[in-house]
């Protein structure tokens, strides 16, 4: 028997995915009751996330064995019921954007996801970010638990990035080949419960709640630069004493330049952010509001 469709958020990072699932995790008794599956991780400490998703993460990959490691995943998502899942992971990790490749193992990690689910793939969603605001909130995302090199020696990278944004809603539509795909810029993401409603139409009727609870906070650049002589020295914190630390410096919001473009450099990627949203405007068979 056939997979029953699926409604795909896939992210994108930095772009309140976390916050998305804790309004997941908040609604998911009302959801469920409506006849609704809910899948989503639990890494930013959402209490219900359990989704552990594994796609491809290298350039030889093995399609069967892809495609098998996602399905055994989703197996326990497998109740005959429309399925929301909300994996911000789908295109890949951000760490590649530090050697100026954009996702560059979307193509088999779609792959994997398109042959382990055979249902339709009702809806994706994906929300975009300006390209300067997303490639410092990723570095300093990334700083917050691992030793960094100063953003000035991986600028280039970014402003050089190998493709963007088109080319990854471009693949993703090929590959998954949803009934329909939305393309949301976050500058009109609206809260939670409208990008919710926007995903699945249907649960507009439900009587659904923002979550009461902010996750995935970004750390100050008091905090990131403690932290990054913490891990310069080679030390590796445990958990209340990475939180410490974050917490010891939560009210200096003074900028101390962490991680920031020029004004030459993000007129440069907020044009290209336009052209883009542009040409992603223009598709075929995409929606974007």
């Amino acid at each position: 028997m056939a997979d029953a469709p699926i409604y795909i958020h896939a992210g994108a990072h930095r772009t309140g995915t976390s916050s998305f699932q804790m309004c997941l995790h908040t609604n998911r008794t009302v959801l469920d009751r409506a006849g609704w599956t809910t899948g989503y991780p639990g890494r930013d400490g959402i209490p219900s996330g359990n989704l552990a998703l594994r796609l491809p993460s290298g350039h030889r990959v093995d399609a069967a064995s892809a495609a098998e490691k996602a399905a055994e995943c989703l197996n326990g998502y497998r109740d005959g019921r429309p399925f929301i899942l909300s994996e911000e992971n789908i295109p890949g990790r951000m760490y590649e954007f530090m050697q100026g490749k954009f996702y560059p193992f979307a193509e088999a990690r779609c792959a994997a996801l398109r042959a382990a689910w055979s249902g339709p793939i009702a809806h994706l969603m994906l929300v975009v970010r300006p390209y300067d605001q997303m490639f410092v909130s990723s570095f300093r995302k990334r700083a917050e638990d691992n030793a960094m090199p100063a953003f000035a020696d991986v600028r280039a990278a970014y402003m050089n990035i190998d493709r963007g944004w088109p080319e990854l809603v471009t693949l993703m539509h090929d590959i998954l080949q949803p009934v329909t795909m939305t393309v949301v810029p976050y500058a009109v993401r609206g809260t939670n419960v409208d990008l919710l409603t926007r995903l699945v139409p249907e649960v507009h009727v439900l009587d659904l709640k923002e979550p009461d609870r902010i996750v995935n906070q970004s750390a100050t650049d008091a905090a990131l630069e403690a932290l990054q002589v913490r891990y310069q020295s080679g030390e590796t914190l445990a958990r209340a004493a990475w939180k410490a630390v974050i917490d010891a410096h939560s009210n200096d919001m003074k900028s101390r330049g962490f991680a920031a473009f020029t004004e030459l450099e993000k007129s440069e990627l907020s044009a290209r952010y336009a052209s883009d949203l542009k040409q992603i405007e223009w598709m075929p068979g995409i929606t974007s509001p």
